[in-house]
Parts: C-alpha cells; structure tokens; sequence
C-alpha cells in the first residue's frame, strides 16, 4: 500500500515538473517588448531626447516595456515596421506610403499631430541673389533624405510645378540625410539652398541655432498632409486602440502631456487614415519616386 502511494506521489511530481516546463516559453512570450523606431530626420541625439518621455508614457499606458530603437536610414524604419520587427513607428508622409506599398497595405496609420493635417516644407538661402524657386537654376541645393516627404518629395513637387526639374536646372542636387543637416549645408556655404520641414527651421530660430540674418526663408510651400504613427495590420485590435488612446489623451493641461506634446512639437494629437496620404503617393509617383 505504501509502495502504491509512494509510486502515486512521483508521478503526480512528474506531472507538476512537466506542466511548469511547459508552461514555462508562454509565460516568457507574456513577458514581451514594445519596440518603437522613428525615421531619423533628425540628429540621433535629438531622436532620443524626444522619444524618451513619451516611450516612459507609452510603458504606462500598455502596462509593458517599451523601448526606442533607432534606425541607420529611412528604408530601414520601413523594413523594421514591414517585417514586424518594432511595433510602432513614426513615418513621414512618403515612407508611410511605401511601407504601404512594400508591405501590400498592411500598415495601418493611427494618429497624426494636428499639424500634420496641414503640413510645410520651406526653402532656404544663404545668397541674396535667390528671392525665387527660379533663382534656383545654376545652383547647388540640398534636399534632406531622398525619402524624406517634407525634405525631398514635396520641396521636388512643387519644384516641378514651378516647372523646375532639379536634376537639369541645379548645378547640383545634394542630399544631406537630415533636416538639421540641410541647415548646416546651406549656412556653412557647401550649397547655396536646401529644402526642409518647417517645424524643424521653426525650433531652430526659436532655440537661435541658426542666424537668420544670414540664412532666411524665401519660399514656404502650400499645405499637405504629413507625418504620423503607423502599426503593422497584424497587431491585435485592442493594443491598437490602447496606442491611440494614449495618444489622443494627452493633452498640455498636465505636466506630462505638455512635456511629450512640446518635444513632439504638436498641439495634440488626432485620429488619422490611410486615405489622407493619397496626394502623397500621387505625388511620389509624378516625380517617379516610387
């Protein structure tokens, strides 16, 4: 009889020591991280300086750990977001459409800063002699990323409006990979103009970083839709809606929500949608970007 409860005893051990082990990989699945990428059409110092609080929020929010992890360029936040390899990330107009496109449109934009709703690039100098985009012929001019939307494909299309072709007009056509760098290009003398996002040429007179008695704005372009955060189709319906949610509650009543929204550079934020970025891919395709 003691033989039997003895023998009855292992096997119920047994059976507990399988079931932890098996349970063991779901347990450490359960343990997950959220990882967050943006373009870098910024310095990677400015990169991180912004996404820290907000990726301290966002762990709050989704009761997990969140993480920010840059990227070398802008093909590669597509191909991150494409391949499932971070969950969220922050697109300019044009990358959202080719993530769109690369991924067969399995990405899903859910927010945008109420400024993206009418967004602008500006032109800039350091000659006075260029007052016009048609003073441009015979010049060398920066661009920021060649997929870059406020950068690159906009400041192109409204060049080609103009009836400018870059490639034909300009001396030479430079890409320096980021809006900052398109300043520094332009007020070290390397090109006599770039084109670049207004909110970043806004912080940079604001903070005095660049001496606007020597390089000035001479031309501002029409209004278009830009930068949001997108997700891949593939994640769950409910974490999507917690993400936008924590988005869309944050507000600059509170210290917390005033430091993410200023660092953003954004009012607040609003719902979003595929759709608003058709102009977009309308006009990577004129200028054959796509």
């Amino acid at each position: 009889m003691n033989r039997n409860i003895s023998r009855t005893r292992r096997a119920l051990l047994t059976c507990a020591v399988l079931a932890t082990t098996a349970l063991a990989p779901l347990a450490h699945a359960q343990q997950t991280v959220f990882r967050v990428t943006a373009i870098p059409d910024e310095s990677p110092t400015e990169l991180a300086r912004k996404a820290a609080p907000l990726m301290k929020y966002l762990e709050a929010k989704l009761g997990m750990k969140v993480e920010f992890t840059p990227v070398t360029d802008y093909a590669a936040s597509v191909e991150a977001l494409v391949n499932k390899k971070v969950d969220l990330a922050w697109f300019g107009g044009f990358t959202f459409v080719q993530a769109s496109v690369r991924s067969g449109g399995k990405v899903i934009p859910l927010v945008q800063r109420e400024e993206d709703e009418k967004f602008k690039s500006v032109f800039i100098t350091s000659d006075p002699a260029i007052k016009a985009l048609a003073d441009l012929k015979g010049k060398d001019v920066s661009f920021g990323s060649q997929s870059s939307t406020s950068g690159h494909l906009m400041p192109r299309s409204f060049l080609l409006q103009a009836g400018l072709n870059p490639e034909k007009d300009f001396r030479r056509v430079a890409f320096s990979g980021a809006h900052d760098a398109t300043i520094a290009a332009v007020a070290s003398g390397k090109v006599q103009a770039g084109a670049l996002n207004i909110s970043v040429w806004d912080k940079f007179v604001a903070d005095k970083k660049v001496d606007t008695e020597k390089v000035k704005v001479f031309y501002t372009t029409p209004p278009y839709y830009d930068y949001n955060w997108t997700v891949h189709a593939d994640m769950p319906a409910a974490t999507r809606q917690k993400l936008a949610d924590a988005f869309l509650s944050l507000s600059k009543a509170t210290p917390e929500g005033k430091e993410i929204l200023e660092l953003q550079r954004a009012t607040k934020f609003v719902p979003t949608k595929a759709e608003n970025y058709k102009g977009i891919e309308a006009a990577a395709r004129s200028a054959e970007l796509l």
